[in-house]
């Protein structure tokens, strides 16, 4: 049911692509959602596990941390279960980043001058060349060098960006450039500056994310405002939520958001009312309990759930699913904007669940090319 016109288009910043695995991040790939697992990566089968569970929710990148030797010694076992990329979230030891690489990690997220002497840097862009991996600079607020707080006295704009284009030179001096870089932090206006800053400074791919957001609630308001205002004004690559919550939390938030722009379609976007008096049943329980069960349809579709009639015919005219409630326990069902049939209260949710399984099947099987694909 949904068409694009000039007033939802967004021009998106021209950034170079690169390749994190068998993965696009950057030019006009699509914007990728990632997430990080917080079990222990020496764990290998919880690792997998979460892995699974966060592939399961669309997750097209997920990073593992390896702080130690334990860490990387699962990392081979980690990388060849899953079926996404893997980034290796290393800090200070370069010997992980080696190991890593060696392992099968797609990327590193590392910063090179933090690791030590240039020797170091040459052995870790030595053995991402070998292995094929990307790099991901991961500048933070919380983790500023020394040499910029006191030049700058509090974290700001440009101390990120500054911090930023330290790390992009060393790799650019070794002649390396098949990285991302992320500028990130708690403060959404102090990350959303920073990201704007950057991105007419650099070409490079953009990883976008507000750091420490927060919990589920309010982190991804956070999360929401400061991603969503980049992605509108056409700056990021690639984005990760980060909630006080599961990481598969992260990857439906952050497919929420890039639905709510158009600029990817995944799964059921439901359009509901916040109820009131006038509602013909119970509108916000309805809405959870289709939200928990639609979570395993993939194939893109728009679903309108509206307590009555007073904005529910409109808004169904505008989704492949619709239903309207209405008086007596008996509502209106749309399909494709158009009015049906009826359907009692009592097996509504059940109902609509079939008729959104029916539709995805359908498109699946024949009109998949009719929709952007996932991943």
């Amino acid at each position: 049911m949904s068409e694009i016109r000039p007033w939802r288009t967004i021009e998106r910043r021209q950034s170079k692509q690169i390749m994190v695995g068998n993965v696009p991040v950057g030019g006009d790939a699509p914007i990728t959602v990632q997430t990080m697992t917080n079990t222990p990566t020496s764990d290998a089968k919880a690792t997998i596990d979460q892995i699974r569970r966060c592939e399961e929710a669309g997750a097209d990148i997920i990073r593992v941390s390896c702080p130690d030797t334990d860490s990387t010694a699962a990392m081979p076992e980690i990388v060849k279960a899953a079926n996404i990329p893997i980034v290796a979230d290393i800090h200070f030891h370069y010997k992980r980043a080696l190991e890593a690489a060696d392992a099968g990690a797609a990327c590193l997220r590392i910063n090179p001058g933090n690791i030590g002497s240039d020797e170091r840097v040459k052995e870790v862009i030595r053995a991402a060349k070998a292995n094929g991996c990307a790099i991901r600079i991961g500048v933070n607020a919380g983790s500023l060098e020394k040499h910029l707080l006191e030049k700058y006295g509090e974290p700001c704009p440009d101390a990120l960006v500054e911090s930023a284009m330290d790390h992009i030179k060393i790799l650019q001096d070794h002649d390396f450039h098949e990285y991302k870089v992320a500028v990130k932090a708690s403060d959404l206006m102090l990350a959303v500056a920073a990201y704007t800053d950057l991105a007419y400074q650099v070409d490079c791919p953009l990883h976008l994310g507000i750091t420490e957001a927060g919990g589920l609630i309010g982190g991804t308001v956070k999360s929401a405002l400061g991603i969503g205002s980049l992605l509108w004004a056409g700056i990021g690559d690639t984005i990760r939520v980060s909630l006080s919550a599961e990481p598969e939390e992260e990857v439906r938030v952050g497919f929420e958001i890039l639905k709510s722009l158009g600029l990817r379609s995944r799964g059921v976007r439901v359009v509901s009312c916040p109820s009131c008096a006038r509602q013909g049943f119970d509108v916000i329980r309805t809405v959870q309990t289709l939200e928990e069960r639609l979570q395993h349809i993939k194939t893109p579709m728009s679903l309108s759930v509206l307590g009555c009639v007073v904005n529910g015919p409109g808004e169904a005219r505008e989704t492949d699913i619709g239903v309207t409630g209405g008086g007596n326990g008996s509502h209106m069902v749309y399909l494709s904007g158009v009015k049906d049939h009826h359907i009692e209260n009592e097996s509504m949710v059940d109902h609509i669940v079939k008729l959104v399984e029916e539709k995805a099947a359908k498109i699946e099987a024949g009109e998949a090319e009719a929709f952007v694909p996932a991943h």
